[in-house]
């Protein structure tokens, strides 16, 4: 699955008593769906997958995907502590026809989580997933960071296509495109604008070029039946991908992409969807003034919102700009008005 571009970071919404409010979330994911950005991640660290049941992120992982638009790359968060319980929801994910899933590093017995353990782990998921495996490092939050030589060997597994690098050092991203560089080449069907064929697309293909209409309404009285015309075919070409490395850095978006990373999962993506993916555009475009000034409105917001505030902060510019945040899990809790305003302010300049 071709990982370029920027990925939206979800939220999960819930009513105020903490059930889940899945007509919220389907309003969100149409909204993104509606962006430029190139994929939806469901159950990353914004979505509080860690406060979720196994029935509950089945809920929501069946609920996205069927809000999604199928040309939006969709990658689901499925880790668990357990390799066994990370499978169950791998293959729940793929009859749900995600196109990749997204493991973040087990942690919980952290002493205990060396190399070989993370080998293990990594690799007998990767020989079971029945979807391509992107790792997820954030140790911010697991206290665990996997070594880069370590990615490196994991690299060279098949099904293991990426990673996403919440370190927030440039450096470290331009360490793992540097030592995954001789990873295996995979050819890949995409677009005739170089963009990603996902699984639902080519689903949503038409089994018949033609309409077949039965000879025995031909020439009856039959009240006439108005059939829609077939879709057209994706016409695709091929194109070689090495491992891909994600930034989960938004105020990095930039220096990330000149670094060698190929785009970015964000937690303001839930948020700013289009000014984040402005940053992608302009550098693509090689008008790197342009994407530096883009990059810039985003300092504040990732300083005030993503780093002090976290998924609170996350939710409250959500509801500001027009996408429905709502109250975290407790134990998280929601802003007071003086945060409040704090946020506001931070995202002044990132409103659509």
């Amino acid at each position: 699955m071709l990982l370029e571009g920027i990925f939206s970071a979800t939220t999960t919404p819930f009513y105020p008593d903490g059930r889940l409010y899945l007509r919220k979330l389907e309003h969100n994911i149409d909204r993104y769906s509606r962006t430029p950005v190139a994929g939806i991640v469901i159950l990353g660290s914004t979505g509080e997958a860690v406060m979720l049941g196994d029935e509950e992120s089945r809920e929501v992982l069946r609920t996205a995907r069927e809000a999604a638009a199928p040309e939006k790359v969709l990658l689901a968060g499925v880790a668990r502590e357990s390799l066994r319980e990370t499978l169950r929801l791998a293959e729940f994910a793929a009859d749900q026809q995600y196109d990749a899933v997204l493991v973040r590093t087990p942690n919980y017995y952290g002493p205990q989580m060396g190399s070989a353990e993370m080998l293990t782990y990594y690799r007998t998921l990767a020989d079971h997933s029945p979807l391509p495996v992107v790792i997820y490092s954030i140790p911010r939050f697991t206290h665990y960071e996997l070594p880069v030589e370590l990615v490196a060997e994991l690299a060279q597994h098949p099904n293991v296509i990426g990673i996403k690098d919440s370190s927030g050092s440039v450096e470290h991203v331009a360490q793992l495109v540097a030592a995954t560089r001789t990873a295996p080449k995979r050819t890949l069907s995409v677009t005739t604008v170089f963009t990603a064929v996902t699984t639902r697309m080519i689903l949503d293909q038409p089994v018949s070029a033609s309409t077949f209409i039965p000879v025995d309404i031909l020439g009856t009285d039959a009240a006439a039946v108005a059939i829609a015309p077939p879709k057209p075919a994706i016409k695709t070409r091929t194109k070689e991908v090495g491992f891909q490395v994600l930034s989960g850095s938004p105020d990095k978006i930039l220096p990330s992409l000149e670094a060698g990373a190929t785009g970015a999962v964000l937690a303001l993506g839930a948020f700013a969807p289009q000014v984040c993916q402005e940053v992608y555009t302009a550098w693509k475009d090689n008008d790197l003034k342009l994407a530096a000034e883009k990059q810039q409105r985003l300092v504040e917001a990732t300083k005030i919102v993503g780093a002090k505030y976290g998924v609170p902060g996350i939710k409250h510019a959500c509801d500001i700009n027009g996408y429905y945040g709502g109250r975290p899990r407790i134990p998280l809790l929601p802003l007071n008005a003086e945060q409040q305003a704090e946020v506001a302010n931070a995202i002044a300049d990132v409103k659509h």
